[in-house]
């Protein structure tokens, strides 16, 4: 860990979890002020305290103090523990929420992580249980992460606005990361997908199946996707439906998109034959952005890359999203890391839209709380 650094001061509510992340790894002590101090209901909601509760779970000997109003927060990181940890997360936000941060900091604890999230499996706001294990986890085993004790498993599902979903993470630590080299992301060769309903009729995944391979058809022939319909206490609380798709390329690069149905009570109902049709352009779309990682993970990869060992990594993304844009200012502010952006822009090799290749040098992190053996 860093020694007592100095510590960074924050405004406004936005991007907390890249903040508190970057901190615990970086040993940096965060200051946040500002946050929603002109809203109507000021502070940090439900699912931002809860995210800093997991926070206190995973590590040891960390000081949080929020002032009365919820609308400062002082955070400063302790040690990384993990071992075995359950935690309820709030239903205002799936679990893939919580789980984005944990992907980061999991391979840097002092023992493997064993977690059991509570809580919203599938909601329209953040990427899914389904995408993460079918995306992220295929990036962190580029990085050297893997293992017996390496998986996410889908105990119970759960759907907005009632919840009641169970997930499965174990991720063994790390002393160093593998510097990685991805800059030719080959072409799509299959298609896997995941269409769930719960609480609703079976017949509605088989629905959204039988739409949305009608458009992918048209592309190529390897499409598989599953049907995934739980039932009694497996099923949550609230009814729903989704699909996740995810196409793989011929070097073994991932990219995804999902769809999920309107929570029960909000919004107009949604035929599972527009969903299935929404979702396979949506991958359509993610395949034209292309890159090595998909949009969901980028800033996954792009800190791996800086915690990596003092070697050059490399990686050809699409388009930068806004929350990777501002990923990479935090990142200059923690770690004083700096990438080197050169643009591709598509040509004869380069299918699709404006590529960017990312270059940066590992700054060294090394593991320090992980016991020897």
């Amino acid at each position: 860990m860093a020694t007592q650094a100095h510590s960074l001061s924050y405004a406004g509510c936005n991007f907390l979890r890249q903040r508190l992340v970057l901190s615990t790894l970086s040993g940096r002590p965060v200051k946040i002020r500002k946050i929603r101090a002109r809203d109507d209901n000021p502070g940090l909601r439900d699912f931002e305290a809860s995210f800093i509760r997991l926070l206190d779970k995973i590590t040891n000997g960390s000081r949080i103090e929020i002032n009365q109003t919820g609308t400062t927060l002082y955070y400063q990181p302790g040690l990384l523990y993990g071992g075995s940890v359950e935690h309820d997360c709030s239903v205002l936000r799936s679990i893939g929420y919580y789980l984005e941060s944990l992907l980061c900091l999991a391979p840097f604890m002092k023992h493997p992580l064993r977690i059991v999230l509570r809580g919203v499996t599938n909601d329209q706001v953040d990427p899914s249980v389904d995408v993460l294990r079918a995306t992220a986890l295929p990036l962190l085993k580029q990085f050297g992460i893997d293992g017996e004790s390496f998986e996410l498993k889908i105990v119970r599902r759960g759907m907005p606005p009632g919840g009641g979903g169970e997930v499965f993470f174990s991720c063994p630590v790390r002393k160093v990361l593998k510097p990685i080299q991805l800059t030719d992301p080959g072409k799509i060769k299959r298609i896997r997908g995941m269409a769930y309903s719960v609480r609703v009729s079976p017949q509605m995944a088989n629905r959204i199946v039988d739409s949305a391979r009608s458009i992918l058809n048209k592309f190529i022939p390897d499409i598989y996707i599953y049907t995934d319909h739980m039932k009694g206490v497996n099923s949550g609380k609230s009814p729903g439906f989704g699909l996740s798709l995810v196409a793989e390329t011929t070097n073994g690069t991932f990219l995804s998109a999902e769809l999920a149905s309107n929570p029960q009570g909000q919004g107009t109902a949604v035929l599972p034959e527009d969903l299935g049709r929404n979702c396979a352009r949506l991958l359509l779309e993610e395949i034209y952005r292309g890159g090595c990682v998909d949009s969901t993970n980028q800033s996954l990869a792009l800190l791996l890359m800086t915690l990596g060992q003092q070697d050059v990594s490399k990686v050809l993304l699409g388009p930068l999203s806004p929350y990777t844009i501002e990923f990479l200012r935090h990142l200059k502010s923690f770690f004083q890391i700096m990438f080197k952006i050169e643009t591709r822009p598509c040509g004869e090799e380069l299918k699709g839209g404006d590529k960017v290749l990312m270059t940066c040098v590992g700054i060294g992190f090394s593991n320090l709380s992980k016991t020897l053996k």
